[in-house]
């Protein structure tokens, strides 16, 4: 059976230590979050990963999903009362306002847990990961008797919710679906038409689904300009705000996918179904994208995850697998064989997978941080400020921590030889699991698009100049620091390697869109690669000034900090000049073939 330790020590270092989530307590929430609270919180969440998830994910994955004949759906095994304990903790309104059931405890808590649970059961957690997209939405668009409708019974779980976006014959270009809706006279709409890739749309788990559905309205106008969003129940509600009548929403059927096999992705259907639009006409997109920007998040959460389970389960086969010697003499000379972490190249996988986890989980938390700065704080400046590195860093999160987290379950499965490709040692569930992250909530190609074709530019590029700005003094005020210079160089040469990929863009790619376009996904990872060096320069700081100030109890813990920044920046770093020189290429060769050559 594969294992599992949430990664409690290290996520209370990046937010006490690293990011001193003190110094926030004027924020809303934060003043509760004291470091017992959250050490309390940390915990709690790591005993229901560890204890309740993780033992039924290999077996979801085996079982899967079933639909009935009547178009119900059933979940795997274990997921309906595990899913009861998740609910009746109040994990789902962790971070959601009181007025409606929530504790308004800090997303970047609530983001930390979240680890912790999809790395042990990504395919059950998906399911209040959608409902947590739809509270927001409905928190930020929706009037006050909807919001007073919903949201009480999606915070406590008793309902959940979906995004319904996708048609068959579009994902990406919403501006073509079909989905359509007739006003009936009262206020509400009759909606008609298909979505496909629907996660959560339907299951045995909660007495009502509250799908988030877009459509146009009859006579809108085309395009995106036309699309408006709608509230969708499985359940029409009765006078007294319970579930009623069946609505015309059905579940068509499951889809056969490669991965995530206990989440129902279902093909919805929509007869005539009785909706109620959210927000104004014609404006769906601005109402969904506050969802799609909260899944965002999460999807770059979830590849961090499984990259993280992927990990610990390789570094625990590299200590027990006996095979080979050591090339510098025998390391267990009673033994026929040394264990394989003594090898070379085994050890710079796991150094690998280990450097961009450690480094990625202080992102992930960062960037956490900043939405909650940019939502509650009642300093307009620091609101924007923050909602900048916020946007900036949405497409980063989600395209890098997903492509490398892939890549990286795929390294950890690698350091099993066959017995990663058979079933029994559960490397194989990671792995493809992992693939949807890539490619739901906006495809990684997209996710590169859409940072350099909006994100940069966006208020005349004044965030990514701040942020170049934040980094550069960070290397500057620490240039003379002997311990940090191995740190702040590496990342000065990755801060320069991006603003010069930044101003190629700048230069060459207003005349000729392709170029961006050609460069575009090595920009993303070269950014990535700059900021996960910045907050491994900011941990080796914390790490340095601890061990400097005379910690003894954590020492160990320290100086293995500085050994794998060490590593990142020696190892990983370097990648930034790679980057640069392809995208300085262009797009004459990736455009020149014509469409038969292929």
């Amino acid at each position: 059976m594969p294992i599992y330790k949430a990664p409690v020590d290290d996520t209370l270092f990046i937010l006490n230590d690293v990011l001193g989530i003190e110094r926030y307590n004027n924020l809303p929430g934060f003043a509760d979050a004291t470091p017992d609270t959250v050490a309390a919180i940390v915990g709690e969440a790591a005993k229901l990963a560890e204890e309740a998830l993780l033992p039924i994910n290999l077996s979801g994955d085996q079982e899967g999903c079933r639909r009935h004949d009547d178009g119900s759906v059933t979940v795997p095994k274990g997921f309906k009362q595990a899913f009861d304990l998740y609910r009746e903790g109040g994990w789902l309104g962790l971070a959601a306002p009181e007025e409606f059931g929530g504790q308004a405890l800090p997303y970047t808590l609530h983001t930390a847990v979240g680890e912790f649970m999809s790395a042990a059961n990504m395919s059950l957690m998906m399911y209040p990961g959608l409902t947590q997209g739809a509270i927001a939405a409905i928190l930020v668009h929706g009037s006050e008797e909807q919001k007073r409708t919903y949201l009480p019974k999606m915070v406590d779980g008793t309902w959940t919710g979906t995004m319904n976006l996708t048609e068959p014959h579009c994902g990406t270009d919403l501006g073509l679906l079909r989905t359509k809706a007739v006003p009936n006279g009262d206020g509400s709409y009759r909606i008609s038409g298909q979505k496909i890739f629907i996660s959560a749309g339907e299951h045995d788990m909660a007495e009502n689904i509250i799908h988030l559905v877009l459509a146009r309205i009859e006579g809108a106008p085309e395009g995106v300009k036309g699309i408006s969003l709608f509230i969708v129940p499985k359940f029409r509600l009765n006078d007294s705000g319970e579930p009623g009548e069946r609505n015309g929403v059905s579940c068509g059927a499951i889809e056969e996918k490669m991965g995530i096999h206990g989440n129902a992705t279902c093909v919805m259907n929509y007869d005539e179904a009785t909706g109620y639009l959210i927000g104004a006409e014609n404006k769906g997109l601005s109402a969904m994208f506050v969802m799609m920007n909260e899944a965002r998040l999460a999807v770059g959460m979830q590849g961090l995850a499984i990259a993280e389970i992927a990990y610990q389960n390789a570094a625990n086969y590299a200590r027990e697998r006996l095979q080979g010697r050591s090339l510098s003499g025998p390391k267990s000379p009673d033994k026929n064989a040394d264990p394989i972490i003594v090898h070379p190249d085994v050890r710079r996988a796991l150094m690998t997978i280990k450097a961009f986890n450690e480094g990625g989980r202080a992102f992930t938390l960062w960037t956490a941080l900043k939405s909650d700065i940019a939502h509650r704080s009642d300093s307009e400046e620091d609101r924007q400020a923050a909602d900048d590195i916020l946007g900036l860093m949405t497409p980063i999160l989600k395209g890098v921590l997903t492509d490398r987290g892939f890549d990286h379950t795929v390294m950890a499965q690698q350091v099993f030889g066959g017995h990663g490709y058979i079933e029994e040692h559960g490397m194989s569930q990671y792995v493809r699991d992992a693939r949807i992250a890539m490619i739901y909530e906006g495809a990684n190609g997209i996710q590169a698009l859409d940072l350099v074709g909006r994100k940069l530019a966006m208020n005349g590029g004044r965030a990514v100049m701040a942020l170049f700005k934040e980094i550069g003094d960070f290397c500057e005020e620490n240039r003379s620091d002997e311990k940090l210079s191995g740190y702040t160089k590496a990342l000065k040469k990755g801060l320069n390697d991006l603003q010069a990929a930044t101003m190629w863009f700048m230069q060459n790619a207003m005349a000729k869109p392709d170029n961006a376009g050609a460069g575009s996904t090595d920009y993303m990872h070269l950014f990535g690669l700059v900021v996960l060096g910045y907050m491994w320069a900011r941990i080796a700081k914390t790490a340095e000034d601890k061990l400097a100030g005379g910690e003894t109890e954590r020492a160990d813990y320290l100086k293995n900090k500085l050994i794998t920044a060490r590593f990142y920046m020696e190892r990983i770093m370097p990648e930034t000049a790679l980057r640069k020189a392809r995208i300085e290429t262009g797009a004459d060769t990736l455009m020149a073939l014509d469409a038969a050559a292929f």
